[in-house]
């Protein structure tokens, strides 16, 4: 009788234990940092997605590993924003079969998109730059061909630089989990919406940030910050090379060096991943200072809250910079 009576009163805990835990999360794998860390956050509670571009690694020049090949085979979802940034994706994604739901991010309803600019010195605010297009270098070399194909690479793809296009990307990431694992539909949901709240704030934060110095103009290492630049209308004056993958040529640098010198005081952003002596070229005779920018979170630890310390990060070095006296 007394165990009877234990039996009983002990279903009830049980049950509730039950109810409140997570079914099994799928295997999922993203691609790069900014992606996987949107995803995490949507997942928290449920399970860790996988990053292919760990550490230090840049997706312009990115290797496999067999780690990565391995877990792609074994993967239920996989997250990149699209063959025109994680060119090295594209044939082993095609290679895993039908089993495996293979979400392109660049595709998610409501982004923003900007086309690729003319290297080497910008015109002020291209607002005209939301159609696709082919892109060239300051010598007029179509670099449409050689980085980013006519079909996939029309449209600059650091869409996460703007925290509305973010907000836009992790919508497409709820969908995609909801459908592919609908037991862990209502964490997802949730998880979501508290993301989207943590997004409008930060795009707040952001603004405010770099609100007392967004007239100042600055040149970068690649044009990578267009989305960005238009979310907060900040003044990028140009670029040292089209893309990390190119080395600039003399004339691209003198074209750069000589419009850092008309625009006088200002900044030029080396990123971390790769070597800052084009921008120790760029800046010699002028007075521009030099900063670092981290537009693909290479020194930042993977995981739900490295979107905010990215955008965090990019703003307070423009900041930090730009404010500094000459």
């Amino acid at each position: 009788m007394k165990l009877a009576t234990a039996l009983i009163l002990a279903v009830p805990a049980i049950l509730f234990a039950e109810a409140g835990r997570t079914a099994d999360a799928p295997v999922v794998v993203t691609s790069i940092k900014p992606v996987h860390s949107l995803v995490s956050a949507i997942m928290q509670g449920v399970g860790t997605p996988e990053l292919i571009v760990d550490g230090a690694a840049s997706p312009h020049t990115y290797n496999m590993k067999p780690s990565n090949a391995r877990a792609l085979q074994n993967a239920k979802v996989v997250f990149w924003v699209g063959p025109g940034l994680e060119a090295f994706l594209e044939k082993p994604l095609e290679a895993i079969g039908s089993d495996a739901v293979v979400a392109e991010l660049a595709k998610a309803p409501g982004l923003t998109k900007l086309k690729f600019r003319e290297g080497g010195a910008f015109e002020p605010h291209d607002d005209g730059d939301h159609n696709d297009g082919d892109h060239h270098d300051g010598n007029g070399h179509d670099h449409a061909d050689e980085d980013h194909d006519h079909e996939h690479g029309a449209f600059d793809t650091h869409l996460w630089l703007d925290p509305q296009n973010a907000k836009a990307m992790a919508a497409e990431i709820t969908t995609t989990l909801v459908a592919a694992d609908p037991a862990n539909a209502l964490t997802y949901q949730a998880n979501a919406k508290t993301l989207d709240d943590r997004l409008d704030a930060l795009d707040k934060e952001v603004a405010g940030i770099v609100s007392p110095v967004k007239d100042k103009p600055f040149i970068v290492f690649h044009d990578a910050y267009q989305y960005f630049e238009h979310r907060y209308d900040v003044r990028v004056a140009g670029s040292i090379t089209v893309s990390p993958e190119t080395i600039p040529g003399a004339e691209r640098i003198a074209e750069i060096h000589k419009k850092v010198g008309e625009l006088g005081a200002t900044c030029v952003f080396a990123e971390p991943q790769f070597q800052p002596r084009l921008v120790d070229v760029v800046i010699e005779g002028t007075k521009a200072k030099a900063g670092v920018l981290d537009p693909e979170a290479a020194t930042l630890d993977a995981g739900p809250d490295l979107y905010f310390n990215l955008m965090h990060g990019i703003a307070n070095s423009m900041k930090d910079c730009l404010a500094r006296e000459s």
